[in-house]
């Protein structure tokens, strides 16, 4: 399995694409408005430049991918009004994975231009996209060309699948069944990438430059945490079944493990200073109850009601099966995943209530030292 392939939200504009189902999403960017608006005006503040440029690192498409970006360039460009000074030129640089769709974010540009320029209501600079297609644990971009890197919901995903886990027998992720070895492998794996990520970044950023991230993590110490692991454990059980009735062979299902790993605050701050390229100005947990965006329909950013927005309430099912399923079709096949879906499906309804649902996030805004 190429994961630089199958890495990526499902694509298309169908009911079960990532586009129809990312208001989870949504609402974290929602929540990390202000901190993102903070870190920009800071470092135009404090740089300066005739030119500013962004990166988004892990944009996918549909709705959100542009909603960042509006953002950044508007608080930039409330700071030049009020300062009564020209605004900048913005270079922004949108990054995700080949098989991500770009066709789709391409395809949305100049409607978002033409909504950037009529809010904005004032003579912006000029600005400039560009595809970035890659992966952000390598460098993607020349030395000191970035102001201001966001990232939000990517950098849970591993660069690889950790070696030696085939024998997480019965499992997908972790699971209080996991031998420890293949716990260890999961950590080591994750400590690698979360260094590299940041040394890459603290080389194509600016001195002063600011990276904003959030991950999906963890609220409690242990790896193995409830909260973060069941989603995959009600899918290893439908995996499991099927292997039972001959559907899936055995070492099909012990060969496919998936490379995230969702970690604490503190292992986020030890890898951080332990890196040393950035100063921490914020770094903090939160959770998202998923009952909550039944009724929330992302219309701060909007007038429009977005698709996500549905009658009978938010399906968390459909939101995980835009993110899993390119990974499952990729090394199963697209029956035997359409299949798993919907077994995953009915496991959902008993073993992940939704009042119940929570995803822990950590965010963290960053300045790179000089």
């Amino acid at each position: 399995m190429d994961l630089k392939q199958v890495i990526h939200m499902k694509g298309g504009d169908g009911k079960e694409g990532y586009a129809n189902n990312s208001l989870l999403q949504r609402k974290v960017i929602s929540l990390t408005r202000s901190l993102r608006d903070e870190a920009i005006t800071d470092v135009y503040r404090n740089t300066n430049p005739e030119s500013l440029g962004i990166a988004d690192l892990g944009c996918s498409y549909g709705a959100n991918t542009f909603l960042v970006i509006a953002e950044a360039i508007k608080a930039v460009e409330k700071f030049c009004q009020e300062q009564k000074q020209k605004s900048p030129e913005y270079k922004v640089f949108l990054n995700d994975l080949p098989g991500n769709d770009f066709n789709n974010v391409f395809m949305s540009f100049d409607a978002f231009k033409k909504n950037l320029i009529s809010e904005v209501k004032n003579q912006m600079g000029p600005f400039y996209f560009f595809g970035a297609p890659g992966s952000f644990y390598d460098r993607l971009f020349p030395n000191k060309s970035l102001h201001f890197v966001h990232s939000s919901y990517s950098l849970q995903f591993l660069s690889k699948v950790p070696d030696g886990v085939h024998i997480n027998k019965g499992n997908v992720y972790l699971n209080k069944t996991s031998p420890p070895d293949v716990l260890k492998a999961y950590i080591e794996q994750y400590k690698s990438d979360l260094s590299f990520f940041l040394k890459c970044r603290a080389e194509e950023l600016v001195e002063g430059g600011r990276l904003v991230v959030t991950l999906i993590g963890r609220i409690g110490e242990d790896p193995i945490y409830k909260e973060c692991c069941l989603v995959w454990d009600v899918m290893s059980m439908g995996l499991n079944d099927m292997v039972k009735e001959g559907i899936i062979k055995e070492e099909s299902m012990s060969s496919f493990n998936i490379p995230l790993y969702y970690p604490s605050q503190a292992e986020v701050k030890k890898e951080i200073d332990t890196q040393g390229s950035f100063d921490i100005n914020y770094l903090e947990t939160s959770e998202v109850n998923l009952s909550e965006l039944d009724n929330w329909d992302g219309s701060e950013f909007t007038s429009k009601k977005p698709e996500t927005a549905k009658d009978d309430g938010y399906s968390v099912e459909n939101c995980f099966r835009a993110v899993a399923e390119p990974m499952l079709t990729g090394h199963f096949g697209e029956s035997v995943t359409k299949e798993a879906f919907s077994r995953f499906m009915k496991n959902a309804v008993d073993h992940m209530p939704k009042d119940k649902a929570k995803i822990s996030n950590i965010t963290m805004s960053l300045t790179r030292k000089p």
